[in-house]
């Protein structure tokens, strides 16, 4: 019996010496592949290529700016940093210098965006972000504004945003209340305003049988080209306002069309 726990105690400890051996060898061989990332800043991508391959990494150039400091063709930064720890085969992200800007930025405002944008492309350069405003004294679709500015230098991308008109602002209004008004006080505070009155209908009283309806008058108070059931009830200058389009209270811009109901 007492021979038969020897044989016991061991197997534990031979499996123990194992156990350790096995996890001591996994550590080694996760560790045993990792690398210090290199210095790559100042050398040329093929240059970096040869460092990096050394150490079992990839150089990956993602982008190239402009710089006044850095010799063209150099590598400007790189990600992650020197002497930060990875595995084999990871990518090592660098910036590449274009060198001095020499080419000025063209003046493109005043453009339409789409000329704009071809005398950007035609001069080397990249179109940026593109937003849109109202700017006054500025056309619709013309640049308003561009950044870099013409002729900037030491930029640091080759990329040109654009500011894009959408046209002036038009004057905006609070619609006013002009229902129990006449319709030709009404038609001359819309002219003063700037606005259009677009239709005016004519609310027709109940006939014998109890059937109520309107008549279509067509811009400014006008009939339309079919007669009027009746050539009395006519919209005029004197007929009272008994509903109005768009609502008292609303918010309106100049050229706004309005509609009335009169009586």
């Amino acid at each position: 019996m007492r021979r038969f726990f020897r044989i016991i105690l061991l197997a534990l400890v031979l499996m123990i010496v194992a156990l350790i051996s096995a996890v001591t060898a996994m550590q080694f061989a996760i560790h045993g592949r990792e690398v210090n990332i290199p210095k790559l800043i100042g050398m040329t991508p093929s240059d970096a290529e040869h460092v990096a391959a050394a150490s079992g990494l990839q150089v990956v150039v993602e982008r190239q700016f402009y710089s006044a400091d850095v010799s063209e063709g150099k590598i400007m930064t790189q990600a992650p940093q020197p002497g930060t720890k990875v595995r084999r085969g990871w990518g090592v992200r660098v910036a590449q210098s274009l060198g001095p800007q020499r080419i000025a930025l063209p003046n493109v405002t005043g453009e339409s965006e789409r000329a704009a944008e071809v005398n950007i492309k035609r001069r080397g350069f990249d179109v940026g972000s593109i937003s849109q405003a109202s700017v006054r004294e500025v056309a619709e679709d013309e640049v308003a504004a561009q950044s870099p500015p013409a002729n900037a230098s030491d930029i640091s991308a080759p990329k040109i945003s654009l500011l894009i008109s959408t046209g002036p602002e038009l004057p905006a209004y609070v619609m006013p209340n002009l229902i129990g008004q006449p319709l030709g006080s009404a038609a001359l505070t819309l002219q003063d305003a700037g606005m259009n009155l677009a239709k005016v209908s004519m609310v027709i009283p109940p006939s014998a049988d109890g059937q109520q309806g309107t008549q279509v008058a067509g811009s400014g108070g006008d009939l339309a080209a079919s007669p009027a059931p009746n050539p009395l009830l006519a919209p005029n200058a004197a007929s009272m306002i008994v509903s109005q389009t768009p609502a008292a209270g609303q918010k309106i811009v100049a050229g706004s069309a309005v509609s009335f109901e009169v009586r």
